[in-house]
């Protein structure tokens, strides 16, 4: 017994007439006829009583038609359900992200944007360091990662897009000597103790902060290391150093903490999407499709979708 049987049997059903039922499934009617024949014999029971012209149920064919109509019912449920699947509209997603994917306004955006277009879409969302994403992305703990260092083997496993550069900024004490000033440069930050965002928690931005305070005639004096972009700012605020952030950290307002652009440094934070090679996971399609379109939109900041 196939699916066409049951449309087959549910259109002369609703007719009680051969004729209407095969205009109506655009097929002649003596195929028809010999579906709802097959259908009878398979059965072992009679669906219709014929007499002359006139088709009516019998009490086997009433019941038929009730379960029929439902088992129809669900195949339509399911041929949508799996329709839905298919254009990322259902499902969930397990993302992980860095603190700057937050604060920079990126992630909100897309979280905001997918729940207006496709609200039967869940996302579990897990704050974690740019080691640690990588470590769930091979465990499958989550499917896309939003990080700051892509590991050093993604080639050979991860697909890899850079959505977001955030310009790094100098976050002082709001007493310091340079506040006044509209903008500072690295050189002129050289005696300062520095708080740096710790190198396990994203190496590669971390080198590039140490190799261009070289390139300005200096090694850094580390006064401290941080796992968290938010610890670094309160300590600043403290008066414990001064600490190059991402300039979206900057609306944070945090008293005592003031922000100023650094001439010349040329380092950026960038923030990644990375994911696994050949996964088919049409949400993390339709998510990523999503993160490019915020990106490419948020006033000040350059994507790499642009």
């Amino acid at each position: 017994m196939e699916l066409r049987h049951l449309r087959y049997f549910v259109a002369v059903a609703e007719e009680l007439h051969f004729g209407r039922a095969a205009e109506r499934l655009h097929i002649a009617q003596p195929p028809l006829s010999r579906q709802i024949h097959d259908l009878e014999r398979e059965l072992g029971a009679p669906l219709f009583s014929r007499v002359g012209r006139r088709v009516a149920l019998t009490h086997a064919g009433q019941a038929f038609l009730v379960e029929a109509r439902r088992t129809l019912a669900q195949a339509d449920r399911a041929r949508v359900a799996a329709q839905r699947a298919a254009r990322g509209e259902t499902g969930t997603l397990a993302v992980g992200f860095v603190e700057a994917a937050s604060y920079s306004g990126l992630l909100p955006d897309v979280i905001g944007a997918l729940r207006q277009q496709v609200p039967a879409v869940a996302l579990e969302l897990f704050e974690l360091s740019s080691l640690q994403q990588a470590g769930a992305l091979r465990e499958g703990r989550i499917g896309v990662g939003l990080l700051h260092s892509v590991p050093a083997d993604a080639g050979e496993w991860l697909e890899t897009e850079r959505v977001l550069r955030d310009p790094m900024v100098a976050a002082l004490p709001r007493g310091h000597r340079l506040a006044a000033q509209s903008r500072v440069t690295l050189g002129e930050l050289a005696p300062e103790p520095f708080l740096l965002f710790g190198r396990p928690n994203g190496p590669g931005l971390y080198d590039r902060i140490i190799a261009a305070c070289q390139a300005a005639g200096f090694s850094p004096r580390v006064a401290q290391e941080a796992g968290q972009i938010q610890t670094l700012i309160g300590l600043v605020a403290a008066g414990v150093g001064v600490a190059l952030v991402p300039g979206s950290f900057s609306e944070l307002r945090r008293p005592g903490v003031v922000y100023r652009p650094v001439r010349g440094a040329g380092v950026d934070m960038d923030l990644w999407a990375v994911w696994r090679r050949g996964d088919e996971h049409p949400v993390r399609e339709r998510f990523v499709g999503t993160l490019r379109a915020a990106a490419g939109a948020r006033s000040g900041s350059r994507s790499a979708f642009a």
